[in-house]
């Protein structure tokens, strides 16, 4: 077991610089990037979308790197462990589990782990649920792709849409990510811009296409509390979400999902209100 302080882990000189690329080699004849491909989640180690997403990973590039959660991190958005020592379990070859947070594992692969030749590529998921809107301010799925980009790592974030109460339509994924993710690898991306990919819940052959988004809001989103009591008669409470997804505007990635389409979202980590800012500097000129 490798053992890390959470609190030495420092980070990048300059955030966001330029993402570098790998270099070109030829497999069968057919040149394509060679990336070093890092795989991370929120829903664990043995979560099955993390299985898909190194199927995916694998037709790619034959260097593929896991490091995920030792246990489920959902909802820990950009959370870091820094009061409690990060342990780290080589499950396999280039397969870790860590006992700590999406973003945790990010830092640790790429400062540690994958020191010596860090990963050119970031794939975040298969989140099992989505994604949007409201979602994304909680997901330790988004959050590990906002700390790939940070450390100037391509990253992609992608999550499987379901109802409640459903099977997860695995194989709707299965078939639509790698056209798509062979696509976005290619594209010039912006310092600081990472991809947010969500697909709908429908069958493989009845996805509508795939369409750029903005981010929606819905119509109504609430957390809610729910109190229990336990054996010795003390209080305690489960969170859970009530989500309005009517009525979503056009271009939305609520929008595309709720017409069976794949929502590719471009994001970034800038939360300056521009129009705003102009108004705050002449008010305070």
């Amino acid at each position: 077991m490798l053992f890390f302080a959470a609190a030495m882990i420092d980070m990048p000189a300059q955030w966001f610089g330029h993402i570098s690329e790998p270099p070109y080699t030829t497999f069968h004849g057919i040149t394509r990037m060679a990336h070093r491909i890092l795989i991370t989640n929120d829903d664990g180690i043995h979560a099955p979308g993390i299985a898909l997403l190194e199927k995916i990973a694998r037709q790619l590039s034959d260097d593929v790197w896991i490091v995920a959660p030792e246990f489920e991190q959902s909802g820990k958005s950009h959370s870091l462990s820094l009061t409690e020592p990060l342990r780290v379990r080589k499950v396999d070859d280039k397969r870790y589990a860590l006992q700590g947070t999406p973003t945790d594992c990010v830092i640790v692969a790429c400062k540690q782990i994958m020191k010596d030749h860090p990963p050119t590529l970031l794939l975040s998921g298969i989140n099992r649920g989505a994604n949007l809107a409201e979602d994304m301010t909680y997901s330790g799925t988004i959050a590990a792709a906002i700390e790939g980009v940070i450390r100037g790592v391509r990253s992609i974030a992608m999550s499987q849409v379901f109802r409640s109460g459903s099977d997860v339509k695995w194989s709707t994924a299965e078939m639509h990510a790698p056209k798509i993710l062979r696509r976005l690898i290619e594209m010039e991306l912006d310092p600081g811009v990472f991809i947010n990919i969500n697909f709908p819940d429908v069958e493989p052959n009845e996805v509508g296409g795939a369409v750029a988004t903005k981010v929606g809001q819905r119509a109504a989103f609430e957390v809610l509390v729910h109190e229990r009591i336990d054996a010795r008669n003390f209080p305690y409470y489960w969170l859970s979400f009530k989500h309005d997804n009517s009525n979503s505007n056009k271009e939305t990635d609520l929008h595309a999902i709720a017409r069976g389409m794949i929502s590719v979202s471009p994001l970034h980590f800038d939360f300056t209100h521009h129009a705003t800012h102009e108004r705050l500097s002449k008010l305070l000129d």
